[in-house]
């Protein structure tokens, strides 16, 4: 899949006017950004929830003119919150068609939540039902915007290993904050600066970007 021609402004004030992006089933494709620079609204624009003056996306070389979310074949995990705060567990996972078992065994602290409902956990705990349920759904394209904000460092790995094993039958991008997690689990990474994107292609690229600090014999 390929995003590019993205355009966006709100109001006078310009967010995208120079994206390009590629995923692939088998890579994980990275997003890095400073807050306000556009992840969030790239995500929604690929989805097919926000408008963009101009956008071109093509799967497998062939423009797709109709929202992509309208097709069924595209998952998307949004920053905010995604299940109805009144649905208890069981029922969403009904939903998603996902196993509680399976979820309990790698979560085996959630196991009295399964008739709770959603305006009863934490947000982090929350986070980690949502992020599990997107990772379950099969479909083509997976869309991951934060997954790994508000849990804990032990449920980030966990999920780290979930998108490697996904990524086979699957494209992936995902954006977050806590860069290096995205650049560890990520197979291609892009950033979003100015209004443009740009492909990182060494450690060297990303110190310069700001995002870390590499010893020479990285570089």
């Amino acid at each position: 899949m390929e995003i590019d021609n993205i355009e966006l402004s709100f109001g006078p004030k310009r967010i995208l006017y120079g994206v390009y992006l590629k995923g692939m089933t088998g890579k994980v494709t990275g997003i890095l950004g400073r807050n306000g620079c556009g992840k969030t609204c790239l995500l929604r624009i690929i989805f097919g929830i926000l408008d963009s003056k101009y956008k071109t996306i093509r799967k497998n070389g062939i423009n797709q003119r109709k929202r992509l979310y309208t097709n069924s074949d595209i998952a998307y995990l949004p920053q905010h919150q995604l299940l109805p705060k009144n649905i208890k567990l069981s029922k969403a996972f009904s939903l998603f068609d996902a196993n509680w078992n399976d979820f309990t065994h790698q979560f085996d602290s959630f196991k009295i939540y399964r008739q709770t409902r959603v305006n009863k956990l934490s947000s982090g705990e929350l986070r980690v039902i949502e992020t599990y349920l997107i990772l379950q759904t099969k479909k083509a394209i997976i869309l991951l915007d934060e997954p790994f904000s508000f849990i804990a460092p032990i449920y980030v790995e966990r999920f780290k290993k979930m998108i490697q094993s996904k990524k086979k039958e699957s494209i992936i991008i995902i954006t977050d904050h806590f860069h290096r997690d995205i650049v560890e689990v990520s197979d291609s990474v892009y950033v979003l600066k100015n209004g443009y994107s740009k492909l990182i292609r060494s450690a060297t690229e990303l110190e310069n970007e700001g995002y870390i600090s590499v010893s020479p014999q990285q570089k």
